[in-house]
């Protein structure tokens, strides 16, 4: 244990608290040592606790994890374990686990309970994220009939907003530590920038040539912006001046492949820095080592979830001062640190106090089919920490309603019931049930897997689209003309077939496909295998017909929602709800005529587009969902 971390200050009143409450809000400041220390405290005080630490993204779970195993001196995966979407490395004898929040919401739905764990430990749950709104949930209920063999319960924040988690609590008491142990100087700007992925760029060249020793941690809004600096860095290297430190530069974002996110954590040389470019997954939790100058851009990417209109859009938009908090303080965890705020000191005083919770901008299909999973009937009257919108509520039942996921009543039916057990958004849970029942399963989970991941088509600059479309044609040309899922496949098919790492980045690079968020797909590809094999199946022979053919109809069945007729020139409307959308020019159908199309992801940039487009026609949609398909028409008379 950390004898110097700020937790250990408050351990014996921690230690009476957690003897007379079940139920403790702890609020910690970045740096506290509450993620680490914590679980270590009570597995002292018995060796037969049984302790789940849950973590919003899978890096710090692993990384708290290899911590916590070197502090008790114990073997990773023995007494200290984790559990991860992609990996299990804890065993029958581990007695503190740290989990990602969905993975323990898993375990949750296939007990019932999670009475074989003595502590639950909340951690970060000032994101609220989606799944860990439910965990919350699902754990004021777990506690509403007081028990002895009920879970301890510790809700642990990084933020001041630890009010609300009491209150939802029926009033439990909140214990406050102090966070980071050294002052970190804060710097904004006279006037706003117009590229911040340049102005970032600059700041660390500056950085790396006037200041001392210290890495540097650089918050980027998305994984494409991230790339683009890595790029800019490692060309600029070696003009760098003689004497400053070789930056050794290493991006950071969920996309990134498991391996690829640790190397965050190696040690470096001499006389080298690391350069840490990051999504906001580093703003919490993920402690890396030698971190004195944070650069902050002042944006992050959010997912915002249009109910009206059936339709999600990705969009960059200002973090909130809590971010802009938790991103200053990964400064000053060993000495004394800097914060370069890529914003004027105006803007800061005029951010949101917090950021909108998730559960208010997203899709609230994959909660309530959870909720439905676990045996909930009524919805609207369950213990959310904050309820979304009824109008949000109905249009999720909707969507879950024609993947026949819910019945006439609203009940779950055996399709939801095996939906549920799937990491997978519901639409395509469907997809790849279906494709399992047809036989397809191998095929449809290479298309599957890629879907997962976001930008592994990158856009190429003006200059080099013509160049990028002439690589990627003969790929479009095998699909015949029947869309963005088929060409997707032929790529992967494709670089199955390379035989070594080299010629795979090569080949990708030729396609501009992003070769780290390729290599990733197999993971996710087997991790969703081993989920078909533990899910009952009707799967019969291979199909007789054309497996594309089928492929685009497990799609659809899917994604049935997503689907739009055409109406006049190349614009469609949407059947569910009558928006007006386009196909994407980076589209392999851009420019052809369809009656119909379906399609996996929507965005709004001047127009609504569609992107992974496939051409249907309206007898497939009447095949495949006759019911949803009668309700729409009825609706629009």
């Amino acid at each position: 244990m950390d004898e110097q971390l700020p937790i250990t200050k408050i351990e014996t009143q921690l230690v009476e608290h957690l003897k007379r409450n079940q139920i403790t809000i702890l609020v910690g400041e970045t740096g506290s040592g509450k993620s680490t220390q914590v679980p270590q405290i009570i597995y002292r005080l018995d060796r037969n606790e049984r302790i789940a630490i849950t973590q919003p993204r899978r890096v710090a779970a692993i990384n708290l994890a290899r911590r916590v195993a070197e502090e008790t001196k114990t073997e990773l995966g023995q007494e200290v374990g984790y559990t991860v979407r992609f990996q299990n490395k804890s065993s029958s004898q581990t007695r503190i686990k740290f989990l990602t929040d969905g993975m323990l919401l898993r375990e949750l739905l296939v007990r019932s309970n999670l009475r074989s764990y003595s502590t639950i430990i909340i951690d970060e749950a000032h994101e609220r994220t989606v799944v860990t709104d439910l965990l919350l949930g699902f754990l004021k209920q777990l506690t509403a009939s007081p028990s002895s063999s009920n879970p301890r319960i510790i809700i642990m924040s990084a933020t001041l907003d630890a009010e609300r988690f009491s209150k939802f609590f029926n009033g439990a008491q909140v214990l406050y530590v102090e966070g980071r142990k050294f002052p970190v100087a804060r710097f904004y700007l006279d006037q706003p920038v117009q590229d911040i992925v340049d102005a970032v760029v600059r700041a660390v060249v500056q950085i790396n040539i006037g200041e001392e020793s210290g890495d540097i941690l650089a918050f980027l809004s998305g994984q494409e912006d991230i790339d683009q600096a890595v790029d800019m860095l490692n060309k600029i290297k070696p003009s760098m001046p003689k004497g400053v430190p070789e930056m050794v530069v290493f991006p950071l974002y969920a996309a990134l492949a498991p391996m690829l996110q640790m190397k965050v954590f190696d040690r470096i040389g001499a006389n080298t820095r690391k350069i840490i470019l990051a999504t906001n997954i580093a703003e919490t939790s993920l402690t890396i080592p030698g971190v004195r100058y944070v650069i902050d851009s002042g944006i992050h990417k959010v997912k915002v979830w249009r109910h009206d209109l059936g339709l999600d859009s990705l969009l960059t938009v200002p973090i909130a001062k809590a971010n802009a908090a938790q991103r200053l303080g990964r400064a000053g965890r060993e000495a004394p640190g800097k914060c370069f705020r890529l914003y004027t000191e105006k803007d800061y005083t005029e951010l949101n106090n917090q950021s909108e919770p998730e559960i208010e901008r997203t899709d609230v299909a994959f909660p309530i089919l959870t909720l439905k999973s676990a045996g909930v009937a009524d919805i609207m009257g369950w213990s959310w920490l904050e309820r979304p919108t009824k109008g949000a509520i109905i249009s999720a039942m909707t969507q879950l309603y024609a993947l026949k996921a819910l019945d006439d009543s609203g009940n779950i039916t055996p399709l939801g019931t095996r939906m549920a057990i799937f990491p997978l958004p519901p639409h395509l849970s469907v997809v790849l049930l279906t494709a399992q029942e047809a036989g397809i399963a191998d095929a449809v989970l290479d298309i599957v897997s890629c879907l997962s991941i976001e930008n592994l088509l990158m856009n190429p600059r003006p200059d080099q689209r013509d160049q990028v479309n002439e690589s990627r044609l003969p790929f479009v040309v095998a699909a015949g003309g029947m869309g963005d899922l088929i060409v997707l496949r032929n790529y992967i098919l494709h670089y199955k077939s390379l035989k070594n790492a080299d010629e795979k980045k090569a080949w990708c690079k030729e396609v501009f496909i992003n070769a780290r968020a390729m290599s990733n797909v197999e993971d996710i590809r087997n991790q969703l295998a081993r989920y078909l094999k533990n899910t009952p199946t009707n799967e019969g022979s291979a199909p007789n017909g054309e497996l594309n053919d089928r492929i685009v109809e497990c799609f659809l069945k899917g994604y049935v929602n997503n689907t739009a007729l055409a109406v006049t020139g190349r614009t469609f409307k949407t059947i569910a709800t009558g928006q007006s959308i386009n196909i994407h020019p980076s589209s392999s159908v851009f420019g052809t005529k369809s009656s119909a199309i379906m399609y996996t992801e929507y965005i709004y940039t001047t127009k609504a587009y569609a992107r992974n487009v496939t051409p249907i026609d309206l007898d497939a949609i009447q095949k495949i969902a006759p019911h949803f398909l009668g309700r729409r028409s009825a609706g629009s008379s």
